[in-house]
């Protein structure tokens, strides 16, 4: 499971690029405003998004672990099959709303508003962006911004059942987002249609439900010829 995860949100982040826009986009322009006037800024930008995907891939090990621990259970309730069940069902909703059909996703950010309440004032200190490493700080707190997107693929993490699955799942996330956000701060004119691009959008996205798919028919296979006894082999 963990391996078709990893490819499947990497698309996710790689071909988010719109809701990138829109979301951290103003980010971005905010941190690019902070920054010296002269000199080249590319530093700046790479260690901004590089601070963003350590916070990922911190969420993610975290998301894994407390899958891990449910895992416990599974002589009891059938946590492993739920888990991955709940996977596939996730990625298929991240691909629809890639392909523009269906943006159920945008609805969960108000889960983590409350958490963002109390990490956003610690970015103040941080202005003005002066060094790489302000930026790289600056970046592991935005973060934690509320995104519909890293909520759906934290669930994934979680249904890794494994802290490093879990940390490999988010990283992979945010490495595919790493193109458009750098682009967003250095050359978005360059890129920004083939992102935007409403097939490539819609056969990226309908490539993702094709993993949640095999997903959920790979756990009801499972369930048809062992029972809840049976095996998805969520973790590594």
């Amino acid at each position: 499971m963990t391996e078709f995860s990893i490819i499947a949100v990497f698309f996710v982040g790689l071909l988010g690029g719109v809701h990138c826009l829109g979301m951290c986009g103003s980010l971005v322009g905010i941190l690019t405003g902070q920054l010296p006037k002269s000199g080249s800024h590319w530093q700046f930008h790479l260690a901004y998004s590089v601070g963003r995907v350590a916070s990922y891939t911190i969420a993610g090990a975290l998301a894994g672990a407390v899958g891990q621990a449910g895992l416990i259970f599974r002589d009891v309730i059938p946590v492993q099959h739920l888990l991955f069940a709940l996977s596939s069902l996730m990625l298929i909703a991240l691909g629809l709303y890639l392909a523009g059909i269906w943006g159920a996703v945008r609805r969960i950010e108000g889960v983590g508003r409350r958490l963002w309440m109390r990490i956003q004032p610690l970015t103040r200190g941080l202005f003005p962006v002066s060094t790489p490493l302000r930026a790289f700080l600056l970046g592991t707190l935005w973060g934690w911004l509320p995104c519909g997107l890293v909520y759906s693929v934290l669930i994934t993490a979680l249904a890794s059942g494994h802290a490093l699955n879990g940390a490999g799942v988010m990283l992979a996330f945010g490495l595919g987002t790493l193109p458009n956000l750098l682009a967003i701060g250095l050359f978005w004119e360059k890129i920004k249609s083939w992102v935007q691009s409403s097939r490539v959008r819609r056969v990226a996205g309908l490539l993702v439900v094709c993993f949640g798919v095999y997903g959920l028919v790979k756990v009801g296979y499972t369930f048809y010829s062992n029972g809840w006894t049976g095996s998805c082999h969520v973790a590594a």
